[in-house]
């Protein structure tokens, strides 16, 4: 009996070495195996995001030409890309057009009386009267007189303003696009994105794995 209760006492230790077993089924049981899945990919997820969050931001900055393709309202949402493209209007002599523009949104953006009257008095003064030093080309100039801009209100330049945003739009933004002021750093952001290394090092891989 004494050896019985032994070899009884021992089978517990029997089963240590079974403990492995109690670990494949949590494997590959969807309750326990779902618990080690989420840690692993949670873990991916974290890496990726580490690494794509770098490379994001890169993305964005190595983007920015897309962007400013897309559409003209993405690139006037873009500091450089107003920068290049108020470059681009001054060689074609319509600077004012991007610059009234600017304004409008600056003035809409306005919440103080006095402030508001200030910058509109500025912007009819420098862009819309008939003595304006940047006057751009909008229908109805004339129906804005200095009477209005007593009571101002963020909406008042509103047409004017769509009218400008529209023959960017459909004149010169569509050149801009083609000048070098938006194809250099287009290039150059193409390189920086998939370099001529990387490019060589991603044949050189391919050669060796298909052999």
């Amino acid at each position: 009996m004494g050896r019985m209760l032994r070899r009884t006492s021992a089978s517990p230790e029997w089963p240590g070495p079974a403990a492995p077993k109690k670990w494949s089924p949590k494997r590959v049981c969807r309750g326990s195996g779902v618990n080690g899945q989420t840690v692993f990919s949670t873990q991916r997820t974290e890496d990726f995001h580490d690494s794509d969050g770098s490379s994001s931001s890169s993305h964005q900055s190595l983007k920015s030409t897309a962007k400013w393709a897309s559409s003209l309202e993405n690139l006037l949402e873009d500091p450089e890309g107003v920068k290049r493209f108020r470059e681009f209007l001054k060689k074609e002599f319509s600077e004012e057009n991007v610059l009234f523009w600017l304004a409008c949104e600056d003035f809409k953006k306005m919440e103080d009386k006095k402030q508001m009257q200030e910058k509109a008095k500025e912007i009819y003064m420098t862009f819309l009267s008939n003595k304006a030093s940047s006057q751009v080309n909008v229908e109805g100039q004339s129906r804005l007189s200095e009477k209005i801009l007593e009571e101002p209100h963020p909406l008042m330049f509103q047409k004017l303003q769509d009218q400008i945003f529209n023959l960017m739009k459909y004149d010169s933004y569509s050149r801009f696009l083609k000048s070098d002021l938006f194809l250099k750093p287009k290039r150059t952001e193409e390189e920086e994105e998939d370099p001529p290394d990387a490019q060589t090092a991603a044949k050189r891989a391919s050669r060796i794995y298909n052999t």
